[in-house]
């Protein structure tokens, strides 16, 4: 029997990638849950199996019994959080008691994606936004069930994503796709001030194998998965080597956060990709 394991936001960006590399396995049964707010068809991945709808109906969508359920599929952005508190509260909040209650009623072990804004800003940036805060309080939520249910559960928190499938268009975009397509498109850069905030930008690959491994290994909280070299966004934008131009300052933007990473080191994981190698490399590929 293959093992079978459940993604939520397995067609989004890190969601696939995860999906890529848990199929590769061919002992597993992976499928996706996803409702395509910012995932994409274009993002499907040969022989996993795509389920279309909300994590709040996750108990009606899905029949079988997982292994595993990676829960990435939740609203992730900071800015624009405050612009859409009502989706943020669905798929955040209403999202995780549903899936924590078909964790609890399948056995499976639940790897949920928390984010490391909870660590912002000596731990104020947990309430500096809706989305942190939905977020900060969801892990204190999965490890009460742990507690009150003996759920099996490990808990990560990603840095600063970056590579292959960012969303780089629209409110959505991501930080180093933005640059990149604005380089490319010879647009100035747009940083948002004050631009010394404080970033661990983390290749998607890293994430993936970090994911991996506490997924087989880990238990409990507190598993980051995060370079440990940081950069001020203006110290980024300038690698791109382009014009640059500031915008104001946004709510709930945080200046730094603590990087969280010594549990997932303990089990090797390791950072190996940089940021820097990263720009120049799809910088000279399109323009040289």
């Amino acid at each position: 029997m293959k093992k079978k394991i459940l993604v939520t936001g397995g067609a989004g960006f890190i969601g696939s990638h995860l999906c890529e590399e848990l199929v590769q396995d061919k002992n597993n049964k992976v499928y996706s849950l996803d409702n395509y707010s910012t995932g994409s068809v274009n993002n499907h991945v040969e022989n996993v199996e795509y389920i279309v709808g909300s994590t709040v109906d996750v108990d009606s969508l899905i029949s079988f019994t997982p292994v595993f359920i990676y829960h990435l599929g939740e609203y992730s952005r900071v800015e624009q959080s405050f612009e859409d508190i009502n989706e943020v509260w669905k798929s955040n909040k209403d999202g995780i008691f549903a899936i924590l209650e078909f964790t609890r009623k399948t056995g499976a072990k639940i790897i949920y994606a928390g984010s490391s804004t909870k660590f912002g800003d000596g731990g104020l940036g947990r309430s500096q936004s809706p989305y942190a805060w939905t977020k900060a309080t969801n892990t204190e939520l999965v490890v009460n069930y742990g507690d009150w249910f003996g759920i099996s559960f490990a808990i990560t928190y990603f840095y600063n994503v970056y590579g292959k499938r960012e969303i780089s268009t629209g409110k959505y975009a991501t930080l180093i796709a933005l640059f990149l397509k604005q380089r490319l498109n010879n647009q100035k850069l747009t940083v948002v001030s004050p631009g010394t905030q404080r970033r661990n930008f983390t290749h998607i690959n890293d994430i993936i194998n970090g994911l991996i491994l506490i997924g087989e290994n880990g238990h409990g909280d507190d598993f980051g998965i995060g370079c440990k070299d940081s950069y001020t966004v203006l110290e980024v934008a300038e690698m791109f080597e382009g014009d640059i131009t500031m915008l104001p300052e946004r709510k709930g933007n945080r200046m730094t956060a603590d990087v969280v990473i010594k549990k997932t080191v303990e089990l090797g994981w390791a950072s190996k990709e940089s940021l820097k190698d990263y720009i120049n490399k799809s910088v000279n590929k399109h323009i040289s």
